[in-house]
């Protein structure tokens, strides 16, 4: 019997109830995976048991963990990689299973070992399932021999820089260069000629032995315009083994997936039932036990279709599954690990309707998906219902911090068909709302409305080959949203009393505006106004609103733009009902609804600092609040471009300095290498010029906007 699970994100579960049997289980990992088997062991009447870093102290999993025990500081290899320390927790809180989740150690066929050798429960395949699916080349061969077709490529262990240019000069450009051990697209790169081949062999070699502590590469077949299809298959300890149909992971960035769907469009019924019928092939020739994923690379037109690897765990996407399945996966997990039989045979498990899930990161699009830090100020997700599930591990007024992975949620939806499953994606994407940090939220909503993407006409290189539509010009602000905008800074403003926004360090008047002859005022004589400056998308915008003389709830609005062009003229009109709705939290939240020019608009407005977040259906609009300090502010904060000096792009590590003090660099030359959420970021110079001073050293950490780098002949940065 088991008292415990211990869950790698991570949390332990205890007394859990699986047929008729109490167990426990710990999980140890982080984030929304933990949630997520923490309620299924909620559901099967299971105690759970958490470990944290000291970061994760006040996080959401160990909110909602029966128990839950500190193991070390913030860094991943003093807390959530320590074994010794996970075993600690087994042992004191009685646990006698372990979750892997996914990351960390979930893939780790030591760690299975390590905790089978002492009487504790992995909740996984065996070892020697994890250690010959997580090498890549031992794989290969594992699959050749069980008769699954795999990518033309060199997996042997020569390592020889020399050699390994060799072999892809024979298998013919364009290669692609990925890491032995590991997956989430650490130590991969796509190699399009033999001039850039030594290069990009070494920021992989680098970033795999960061990641996974081994540098050996393997060379393949870089297939153009192909299709990222997986599998879903279960095996339990009797031999069984089913498969629960294949996804459709194409859309990524940066190798990794934003977007998954099940099941996959324009597949044919046979091409389907092969796929399925080889990845239980493959998993049955590694003797593996419980839930796995084969992944497959597809040949978008020919639907040809190659093994690439086989991820022994429970995937990041695994909802799409359960959703046309009808399974709670993680259950089936923990049955499996329970000693119990599968409940279902192949011809029992059902496909119903569409399912798609899009992965909602802390991340900057429009600046090559950098990871982004901060709070989340402002945090409202769409209802769930029978067909949209919100899968997070964190909450309003938390951080995301440099130390982890960048998801803040999973939003899964399913219909009846592919059509009615966007048309509610599209739905639930336009009600996600979050302030305070950059996400891809907007960007998923282009990706989603491309014709191509509606048609199911998907690819790994979708984002490149829409990157016209998808990364357009930022447009001219929109004036009903800059009225709308300036309205709430108005009305928040007034009722917080004073002279400054609460929680920010603007000050929009001198003294109470209920004083002054030229203020701004709900209702009162005379003629009052306010005038502001409001800044959106690099450019100035003066907004002038006067109260409508006699008409409390009526006002004028003028728009001009820097050059004092009139851009609207309009007049409004805001209700004073319940639609009028301030909060103060985190920040000031005003809720409100203002006809302008005979349309009503519904919008959330979001002050944080110097910083307007507006909500608008499926409008979200940004802006600051310029005045002396702002403009102070923006000129410390220069980013350098116009300088050519360096600054960090965000809060980081690190990893390499490849230039010195009078040392000549030309346009692209690598300067720094960064690491954030576990990804290299190189860094490379804008201009042809001097190093003067290198500010930091390998190791340091550095924040979001400091200067890393500077040039002969500038001015230099405090």
């Amino acid at each position: 019997m088991f008292k415990g699970i211990h869950f790698q994100s991570h949390s332990l579960f205890k007394n859990l109830r699986i047929s008729a049997a109490q167990r426990a289980r710990l999980h140890a990992g982080t984030g929304e995976i933990a949630c997520r088997v923490i309620r299924t062991a909620k559901k099967l009447g299971v105690k759970s048991v958490a470990v944290y870093s000291i970061a994760d102290s006040n996080a959401l999993h160990v909110k909602m963990a029966d128990e839950a025990y500190c193991i070390g500081p913030a860094p991943a290899n003093q807390s959530y990689l320590n074994k010794s320390e996970i075993l600690k927790v087994v042992q004191k809180s009685g646990a006698q299973g372990v979750h892997p989740g996914y990351g960390f150690l979930s893939e780790n066929a030591d760690f299975a070992e390590y905790l089978e050798n002492n009487n504790v429960s992995f909740i996984g395949p065996p070892p020697s399932a994890i250690r010959d699916m997580g090498s890549k080349s031992t794989s290969k061969k594992i699959m050749e021999a069980a008769n699954v077709p795999v990518v033309p490529g060199y997996h042997g262990s020569n390592q020889d820089p020399d050699f390994l240019k060799q072999e892809a000069n024979k298998i013919g450009y364009p290669v692609l260069i990925k890491a032995v051990l590991g997956g989430g697209g650490k130590g991969m790169r796509i190699v399009q000629n033999e001039q850039e081949f030594q290069e990009k062999l070494e920021a992989s070699k680098r970033e795999s032995m960061k990641s996974f502590n081994d540098d050996n590469v393997l060379i393949e077949k870089y297939i153009v315009d192909p299709r990222h299809v997986e599998v879903q298959v279960f095996a339990d300890k009797y031999g069984n083994t089913v498969y629960l149909f294949e996804r459709d992971c194409s859309v990524q960035r940066r190798h990794q997936k934003i977007i998954e769907e099940s099941p996959a469009p324009h597949l044919s019924a046979e091409t389907r039932r092969i796929l399925g019928e080889k990845a239980v092939a493959a998993a049955k020739a590694v003797n593996y036990v419980g839930a796995g994923t084969v992944e497959f690379i597809m040949d978008s037109r020919t639907q040809e279709f190659y093994f690439m690897e086989m991820n022994t765990r429970l995937q990041v996407e695994h909802p799409v599954t359960e959703m046309v399945t009808g399974t709670d996966l993680v259950e089936w997990q923990l049955n499996i690990a329970a000693g119990n039989k599968l409940t279902k045979t192949q011809d029992e498990i059902p496909q119903n309707g569409h399912s798609f899930e899009a992965r909602i990161y802390a991340e900057n699009p429009q600046n090559n998906f950098l990871p982004d830090t901060g709070k989340l100020v402002f945090m409202s997700t769409p209802e769930p219902s029978e067909n949209v599930r919100v899968e997070t591990g964190v909450r309003q007024g938390d951080d995301i911090s440099v130390n982890y992975d960048p998801m803040i949620a999973k939003l899964v939806v399913h219909g009846e068909d592919r059509g009615s499953a966007l048309k509610l994606l599209i739905k639930s994407l336009n009600e996600f709302r979050i302030s305070g940090l950059i996400t891809n939220i907007e960007f998923l909503k282009k990706v989603v409305s491309v014709p191509d993407f509606k048609d199911g006409k998907v690819e790994t290189g979708f984002i490149e080959k829409h990157r016209d539509i998808l990364f357009e010009s930022k447009k001219s602000a929109h004036c009903q949203y800059l009225i709308q905008s300036a309205f709430a800074v108005f009305f928040i403003k007034i009722s917080s009393g004073s002279s400054t926004l609460p929680n920010s360090g603007i000050s929009l008047a001198s003294g109470s505006p209920w004083d002054l002859n030229d203020s701004f005022r709900m209702s009162g004589t005379g003629i009052p106004s306010y005038k502001t400056v409001l800044r959106s998308n690099d450019e100035d915008y003066s907004v002038s609103i006067t109260q409508t003389f006699g008409l409390p709830n009526a006002y004028s609005a003028l728009v001009t733009d820097s050059k004092g062009n009139t851009l609207a003229s309009s007049s409004f009109t805001v209700q004073q009902n319940e639609s009028l709705k301030l909060t103060f939290d985190l920040c000031p939240k005003l809720e409100f609804n203002i006809e302008i020019d005979g349309v009503l608009y519904k919008p959330v407005v979001v002050v944080q600092g110097s910083q307007i977040s507006l909500f608008e259906d499926t409008t979200r609009f940004d802006a600051n609040i310029i005045d002396k300090n702002e403009e102070l502010r923006a000129i410390l904060t220069d980013s350098g471009e116009k300088t050519g000096s360096i600054r960090a792009p965000m809060s980081s590590n690190i990893v390499q300095v490849l230039v010195s003090p009078g040392q000549e660099v030309d346009i692209g030359t690598q300067l720094v290498i960064l690491e954030a959420m576990k990804m290299e970021h190189v860094i490379k110079s804008p201009k042809k010029g001097k190093i003067d001073s290198v500010k930091f050293k390998v190791g340091d950490l550095v924040s979001e906007g400091q200067e890393l780098v500077s040039f002969l002949g500038e001015e230099k940065s405090d």
